[in-house]
């Protein structure tokens, strides 16, 4: 008889962290090291702003494609595929001799990191009753501002040592190393030859022969279909926004607008996407402390999600120029509303759908993250260059208002 693993749940998300990890290191190498390379591949901003679309294009489509491949083919050979494909296509930019072939190499990428975000919320439905749902997203989610720490450092001493080539193949093999646990530990709990008695008891009953049957179409047909999908989608695209300007755009603003310098920024914006990790964490655990007081799970991650869309706008102050402390101060905040609501939206979408189509169902969803993204970077640049980042921070402090007004209705559908 094997050795039975006590906590077998939380050894697995403790490997999602780590992929999650590894995505935001592999996406970032490029940004990090992008003036060595341009300078080597006689590339100008525009080359390297259309290397940048494409991996977001791919990454946007690929969430619809990623979404069903995981329900196909399950969550453990699918992440294993995702992750494999992306380090390879990772590794493989280390090979690269001009801007085309760069952009093929991270257009790829692309299509390979959504499936970090389609199998990890079907794991968590397979391993997790709805008690436990928001914290274990909210661990694995805490991975990605834990990778986007570490990158620069890890990248530049890479890079600064071996080379930026080198650089890609060495964050790239760490991925094809992560394979190794992941393919040696994780099934499905049950049939799990590792689990123990006390963990199955902890763990989602097995899914009915009905359940699991169905296929092709029928399946996404079902999922797409979905009115609950739709609005959760909706509120995707409508917030995500406000964290892709937290991340890529607040930095420059302290620059532009609060005149710190670069170690400066470096000095104190840490501080916003700290509260971004506890924002993982905590708020993902708040809605599982209320559904173990009584609440049903859909209300109780409303309830959390009101919450947040009701601190967030705070946000909005920003623009009155208050003191560089309070300016980090409402950044904290809302990047700790942000990815406490992020998280348990995710959760609300592992609660409403069944686990054979729950990876089809959240490409759905995560897609309009990516649309978001899209869209909303080239209006903040537009608002920034016609009048200021005072207009842009009022208008991310209406997004999670609105993106809750539409979330609320699912309670219908669950």
């Amino acid at each position: 008889m094997k050795r039975r693993i006590p906590h077998l749940r939380w050894w697995i998300t403790g490997l999602l962290f780590a992929s999650t990890v590894i995505n935001y290191v592999d996406r970032q190498t490029l940004s990090i090291l992008a003036r060595t390379i341009q300078n080597e591949l006689a590339m100008d901003d525009l080359d390297y702003a259309h290397v940048v679309q494409a991996f977001l294009l791919a990454y946007t489509v690929a969430y619809l494609l990623a979404g069903r491949v995981t329900d196909w083919l399950g969550t453990r050979a699918s992440l294993a595929l995702f992750l494999g494909w992306w380090s390879l296509a990772n590794m493989a930019t280390g090979l690269v001799r001009n801007a085309y072939q760069l952009g093929l190499c991270r257009f790829l990428l692309g299509l390979g990191e959504a499936g970090n975000y389609t199998a990890a919320p079907k794991a968590v439905s397979e391993w997790f009753l709805p008690k436990d749902r928001g914290l274990a997203v909210g661990i694995y989610t805490a991975g990605a501002m834990v990778g986007a720490t570490i990158s620069p450092p890890l990248i530049s001493w890479l890079g600064g040592t071996w080379g930026w080539r080198a650089a890609f193949f060495a964050t790239g093999a760490l991925g094809l190393l992560w394979l190794i646990p992941w393919w040696w530990l994780y099934r499905e709990p049950w049939r799990h030859p590792r689990i123990t008695a006390e963990e199955a008891a902890q763990t989602p009953a097995r899914p009915a022969a009905a359940q699991c049957q169905g296929s092709g179409w029928n399946l996404w047909k079902e999922a797409f279909s979905s009115r609950a999908a739709w609005l959760l989608m909706s509120a995707r695209l409508l917030t995500d926004p406000v964290w892709y300007f937290y991340l890529f755009w607040f930095p420059k603003y302290l620059m532009d607008a609060r005149g710190l310098t670069l170690s400066g920024v470096g000095k104190v914006a840490w501080v916003v996407y700290l509260a971004a990790d506890l924002g993982s964490v905590i708020g993902g655990a708040l809605s599982g402390r209320l559904i173990r007081r009584g609440d049903r799970p859909v209300a109780a991650r409303l309830k959390v999600m009101g919450g947040a869309a009701l601190l967030a706008p705070l946000g909005a102050l920003v623009a009155l120029r208050p003191p560089l402390e309070i300016v980090l101060l409402l950044g904290a905040l809302v990047s700790f509303c942000h990815l406490t609501w992020q998280v348990t939206l995710t959760a609300l979408a592992v609660d409403l759908f069944p686990s054979r189509i729950v990876a089809t169902v959240f490409g759905l969803i995560a897609a309009g993250s990516g649309l978001g993204g899209l869209l909303s970077t080239d209006a903040v640049g537009r608002l920034v260059s016609a009048y200021s980042y005072a207009p842009v921070f009022a208008l991310m402090a209406l997004l999670h208002p609105c993106a809750f007004a539409v979330a609320r209705n699912v309670k219908r559908n669950g």
